[in-house]
């Protein structure tokens, strides 16, 4: 099976809230694991440049999983992913996700 990309996209309106969710993407990229090993086969974030296409999404995340069966024990069951959800639901206005199975 080829690598699953996860993009994520928010809407967050302030600086600083934008600011701790992009250090608990640090944390989550060290010490995300499973079955006690690293998991996320890749991953990066950052705030987006200005753009009339990006429709107000300001912070951009790819994350990389080496199967969907890793990508769904990080929505289910990833203790890091559930810190992560923790900082930024109460800053964030929208999110979008979207995932693929990487063809090339």
């Amino acid at each position: 099976m080829a690598p699953i990309e996860r993009i994520t996209l928010f809407k967050i309106p302030d600086e600083a809230g934008r600011d701790r969710v992009l250090e608990q993407y640090k944390i989550l990229a060290k010490t995300a694991v499973k079955d006690g090993k690293p998991y996320i086969v890749s991953a990066a974030a950052g705030a987006s440049f200005p753009d009339p296409r990006n429709k107000g999404y300001n912070l951009s995340v790819k994350t990389t999983f080496a199967s969907l069966e890793d990508m769904q024990y990080y929505d289910t069951q990833c203790e890091a992913h559930k810190a992560l959800k923790a900082v930024a639901a109460p800053v964030r206005e929208e999110v979008l996700t979207t995932y693929f199975e990487n063809i090339l």
